[in-house]
């Protein structure tokens, strides 16, 4: 296991031994700011929409992180990642193509990372976990495609729990539990995915939480947030 690995199961055990959660969690006790996003998500549609025009100039996720290279360059299919904000740093570039999404992230300063996800025709992303408790993630279908027999074909599994989101449905979940992707369609599926502080954490987790983000922040800064820009 590499050094990348070692650390993030031993952040991941922390987390474990002192928050019991369930993997999907409700958005009105801890990310009442959900419905900001829910209301306007036409308009941040339409935004996804204008980046989807000019793809090609999104980064792969694992161009950004080469971290997760396991699960974005896997089978050969584009998982392009349109990052607005990583983990409290601003692309501001990026931030100025999407006027209501930046709206939106300076009224809500519980978001640490928000980015729009896009997921070629075909592409699976496979089982896996993310390595930290201390944010939740926010999931707001934009153009979630439909099969050739009319039903959604585009599946998020959560802890052996199947979610088909439709345009505008949302999810608030734990990604570290087990998780996987499908787009099983000729279209591109795009989601806004947002992380979100996690709420009513135990006073040493909100200290190691805050602790683990600024060390995030701080590598950005170092590497260059340049790389997230299209």
């Amino acid at each position: 296991m590499s050094a990348y690995g070692l650390t993030r199961e031993a952040v991941r055990s922390l987390y474990d031994a002192r928050i019991h959660t369930p993997a999907v969690l409700d958005p009105a006790h801890y990310f009442p700011n959900a419905q900001r996003f829910l209301d306007r998500w036409t308009d941040i549609r339409r935004e996804a929409l204008e980046i989807r025009g000019t793809l090609a100039q999104v980064p792969r996720f694992h161009e950004i992180m080469r971290e997760q290279t396991d699960i974005s360059a896997n089978d050969g299919r584009d998982w392009r990642m349109f990052i607005l904000k990583a983990y409290g740093v601003d692309v501001p570039r990026n931030r100025a193509r999407c006027a209501t999404l930046s709206a939106l992230l300076d009224e809500c300063d519980d978001v640490v990372s928000c980015a729009l996800s896009f997921l070629a025709p075909g592409k699976h992303i496979p089982r896996h976990r993310g390595p930290f408790r201390g944010v939740l993630r926010f999931h707001l279908g934009l153009a979630m495609p439909r099969g050739t027999d009319g039903s959604l074909g585009t599946l998020l599994e959560v802890d052996g729990e199947e979610h088909r989101l439709d345009n505008g449905d949302s999810l608030l979940w734990d990604d570290t539990y087990p998780h996987e992707v499908w787009n099983r369609t000729h279209e591109v599926r795009i989601a806004l995915l947002l992380d979100v502080w996690r709420r009513d954490m135990p006073l040493d987790m909100r200290m190691l939480s805050h602790l683990v983000v600024s060390a995030v922040r701080l590598g950005i800064r170092v590497t260059g947030a340049l790389a997230m820009e299209t």
